[in-house]
């Protein structure tokens, strides 16, 4: 019997060659009989050479494109570390019968936490008043100009009602908010069941006091949070981005919140990463900014590893795996005969 190969991409090992994150627990994958793991070497995109080998990909960070990919390779699976898939080119996976998996369980709690973080950071101008605290007396003595916002009665908005959208909705059920939404692919009766009302675009942008991102960046979504929408936004009101840079235009954004067109904007994730030094949004007061990684936590990487791990494992034994994003390769004859090829070599039972 051969050996399932499984590379992961380098950037889940540090320099020293100790994990980046130790709460991915890869036990699962070292007590599996013929299967075998390894690193790859840095490469902003991995190479076809790097995966000539190689049966499973899970990955973090690199891109993975149509150069990637060997017709007729061996690589069966891409485990996308999160739920974002912009890095993998989904178009030249299916056509190499390649299935890309992502892992929606793992991050819909630790994400729609980080979207709350946002939230009640803005509401209670937690920096400001971190700032003027640490001022001594002259700062404690400008406290009542610092007033924060109440939540309640005031109107939460999303852009997606997905799979995080929704979990941030079930978490604030007990902040006596309003819910609105827009999502074309929406299920009314999970909106119905959360409280949401399901509208059009517009309104979500005029009615929301905090208007949180989260859809998924495609064609469609491009620079959707643009310079007219942004002026249909109340001047009281927040926008919270956690899902990707690029869905906000972010020359447009900078600009309405230098000129006070909104109250203020949290932001995970940013057009550009990192960002230029000089990058204007970096000197404003009223943005709290996170590296990408606000929902970075000991329960992420291990509820995101486990989903990883477990989606190479059953394609190992031959078997579907959860949370397939390009759902054409399926029915493909090419994808079906490898995991019948699995199941005959690995497959219990």
């Amino acid at each position: 019997m051969s050996t399932f190969r499984v590379a992961l991409s380098a950037d889940f090992r540090k320099p020293d060659g100790s994990p980046s994150f130790p709460e991915f627990d890869l036990s699962p994958l070292e007590q599996r009989p013929n299967l075998d793991f390894f690193f790859l070497e840095p490469e902003a995109e991995i190479s076809a050479a790097q995966l000539a080998d190689v049966d499973a990909l899970i990955l973090l960070a690199p891109r993975v494109g149509a150069g990637s990919l060997t017709p007729k390779g061996r690589l069966s699976v891409v485990a996308r570390f999160g739920v974002g898939y912009d890095n993998v080119d989904l178009d030249a996976c299916s056509a190499n019968d390649v299935a890309v998996v992502i892992t929606p369980d793992g991050v819909r709690r630790p994400v729609a936490v980080s979207i709350l973080t946002l939230v009640f950071a803005l509401a209670g101008k937690l920096f400001v008043k971190d700032r003027i605290a640490r001022r001594g007396p002259a700062g404690w003595a400008e406290k009542t100009a610092h007033n924060g916002v109440g939540l309640v009665g005031l109107t939460l908005g999303s852009i997606g009602v997905g799979n995080i959208g929704a979990e941030l909705f079930r978490l604030a059920r007990p902040l006596d908010m309003r819910f609105i939404a827009h999502d074309p692919y929406a299920d009314p009766a999970l909106a119905q069941e959360l409280g949401v009302v399901l509208t059009d675009l517009d309104r979500v942008f005029r009615e929301s006091d905090f208007l949180c991102i989260n859809c998924p960046l495609s064609p469609e979504t491009h620079h959707l949070v643009n310079r007219q929408r942004l002026g249909l936004m109340k001047p009281s009101a927040f926008l919270v981005n956690t899902a990707r840079g690029p869905i906000v235009d972010q020359a447009a954004l900078t600009e309405v919140l230098q000129a006070g067109g909104i109250a203020g904007a949290g932001l995970d994730v940013l057009e550009q990463e990192p960002p230029d030094a000089d990058d204007p949004l970096l000197s404003l007061d009223n943005v709290i900014l996170a590296p990408h990684a606000l929902c970075w936590t000991n329960q992420l990487f291990s509820g995101s590893g486990a989903a990883d791990v477990r989606a190479v494992l059953a394609v190992m034994a031959g078997q579907g795996p959860h949370g397939i994003v390009n759902r054409d390769v399926i029915e493909r004859p090419g994808w079906q005969a490898r995991l019948s090829d699995y199941a005959r070599r690995f497959g219990e039972g």
